[in-house]
């Protein structure tokens, strides 16, 4: 299946959302060295668990972080475009009771008019999946945002809020990580080949 193919990719390469500052380099070594000290895991400062285990960590696949909805013409080109989508940031928190883990996502979905967007409004869909060792899919679901503009509003962005109950069938959070990206269908994925950077 294609789309598994792209996020086994997207994992084995390690594509993460944010970029690291390289003046922040030392000092955050010396944070991650405490926290590891401390028992912490490295994203304790944006989620929480209720039990020992910690939470898998919450990655925005890159080559799936951008998305386009296209306009009435057949044209998939810039031209075309109605709305561009961002996956921009993630904060996660878990609890795991039993052989389940509790998962709770906010994620940040940004929504920029393009210059065929002629409504006020773009629906975008997007997939969460847990993965475990060797990223085999424990989990995927679908979501759907929509995200509404004012009429001469150029971007808007909404917070989607999800909670999902995940059978961990016998592993442990550490073995875990939660991969999301948009759905995209063929044209999309066309157009990023041919038009990169929008």
């Amino acid at each position: 299946m294609r789309l598994q193919a792209d996020i086994r990719q997207a994992v084995l390469r390690r594509y993460a959302q944010r970029t690291v500052n390289r003046g922040w380099a030392a000092p955050a070594a010396a944070l991650v060295g405490l926290l590891l000290l401390s028992g912490c895991s490295w994203f304790s400062s944006s989620s929480s668990t209720t039990s020992a285990q910690s939470c898998p960590s919450a990655i925005i696949l890159r080559p799936l972080s951008n998305t386009a909805v296209f306009g009435s013409a057949p044209e998939r080109n810039p031209e075309n475009v109605a709305f561009y989508g961002l996956l921009s940031e993630v904060d996660r928190r878990c609890d795991f009771v039993g052989d389940a883990m509790h998962l709770s996502l906010d994620v940040i979905v940004v929504g920029q008019r393009g210059p065929a967007g002629k409504i006020n409004s773009v629906d975008l869909n997007y997939f969460v999946a847990v993965t475990g060792p060797a990223q085999s899919i424990i989990s995927k679901k679908l979501f759907t945002v929509r995200i509404g503009f004012e009429p001469d509003q150029i971007r808007a962005g909404v917070t989607d809020h999800i909670e999902e109950v995940i059978p961990l069938a016998g592993h442990q959070g550490t073995d875990l990580n939660i991969l999301l990206g948009f759905q995209q269908n063929p044209d999309v994925v066309d157009f990023y080949k041919h038009f990169r950077g929008r």
